[in-house]
């Protein structure tokens, strides 16, 4: 049995060596208890970070999981993250913002940690709290879950999608385990139901809910602003013509935009800068290797989509590896100032 006080309290990172594979999500388990900060697992891979995640659900369901995926694309990719992981991701920015109720075990993932994010004030800012009694128009309330990466459908079945009946909105928010039916009068919000997506019906009350975005990429006055000036800026006048400027410039998304991510925000952090000062940090021996290979494909990736460039018209114009990605050297500094065990 490890010694979780030698653990804790190591002024620099610890090999824990022949500990068996199936011991791990206990091991947690014990260290998340016994921090006061909680601990953090950083996963080779989504399956080990997914496995973790529901063996430590069984033996320990005292404890508070919160999972902070990777995006479910190649770097420099054509296409989005999905909706469920975007608005899992969010839920978890956000889960992070508060202090836990009980002890809170992190589990992430290589790719995920590897790869910058939102600043803790930008997620605090892009929530906001509705609830029965609220006024905001249907056209206000649809305008603003555009803005925050909600994708308008005829019937809502899943993380990210909203649909607008009449007087009624449906909507399925980041981080909610059910869809919302927001039932108006005029311009006032009546009252809040949960609906189950899979057969529509109706299946309680709320008093109210947060709000929070469906992407890490939001489309507000402010955003496609700075999207327009800093694209001109890096790719040139006559980038005008491509068609995610175009799209943007028009208050559209487009698939794909959040490889943009950069040129959106004033600023980009890294989930360390989300996780509690001087959280127990555990890696998998496997991490090295995982991140190597990451770090080759992000690199590999950018690399073809330079050279396709000249046969593309540029109409792809690739951010540099290190404006959405953290470096090698940068990755391994973080890990130690954050002392991450292995």
């Amino acid at each position: 049995m490890p010694d979780l006080n030698r653990i804790l309290n190591a002024s620099a990172p610890l090999t824990l060596a022949g500990v068996p594979a199936g011991f791990l999500p206990w091991l947690l388990a014990d260290l998340t208890r016994a921090s006061s900060t909680g601990a953090v697992y950083i996963a080779p891979d989504e399956a080990a970070m997914r496995a973790v995640a529901s063996t430590a659900t069984f033996f320990a369901p005292e404890l508070e999981i919160v999972q902070f995926p990777a995006w479910d694309c190649l770097p420099y990719d054509r296409a989005s993250p999905t909706l469920r992981v975007m608005a899992e991701r969010m839920a978890a920015l956000a889960a992070l913002q508060s202090k836990p109720a009980k002890p809170r075990l992190i589990l992430t993932t290589v790719n995920a940690a590897t790869q910058r994010t939102l600043t803790p004030f930008r997620v605090r800012q892009m929530t906001a709290r509705l609830a029965p009694g609220e006024r905001i128009s249907l056209d206000s309330l649809a305008a603003l879950l555009s803005a925050n990466g909600y994708v308008r459908t005829d019937t809502v079945h899943d993380s990210g999608e909203f649909a607008v009946r009449g007087g009624l909105v449906d909507l399925f928010p980041s981080g909610s385990e059910q869809g919302l039916r927001l039932d108006f009068f005029g311009d006032e919000i009546e009252s809040v139901r949960t609906f189950d997506p899979a057969d529509q019906r109706t299946t309680g009350r709320v008093d109210g809910f947060t709000l929070l975005p469906a992407s890490e990429a939001l489309l507000d006055e402010d955003t496609i602003k700075r999207f327009r000036t800093r694209y001109r800026e890096k790719f040139g006048a006559t980038a005008t013509g491509d068609p995610l400027y175009q799209a943007i410039s028009d208050g559209r998304r487009l698939a794909g935009m959040e490889h943009w991510l950069p040129l959106f925000e004033e600023r980009l952090e890294t989930l360390f800068d989300h996780l509690p000062e001087n959280a127990v940090i555990v890696r998998d021996a496997g991490d090295a290797g995982a991140a190597e290979n990451r770090f080759e494909a992000i690199a590999d990736y950018q690399a073809n989509r330079v050279r396709a460039q000249s046969t593309d018209a540029g109409s792809y114009r690739p951010l540099g590896t290190d404006q959405l990605y953290l470096l090698p050297d940068e990755w391994e500094r973080r890990l130690r100032a954050a002392k991450a065990h292995t």
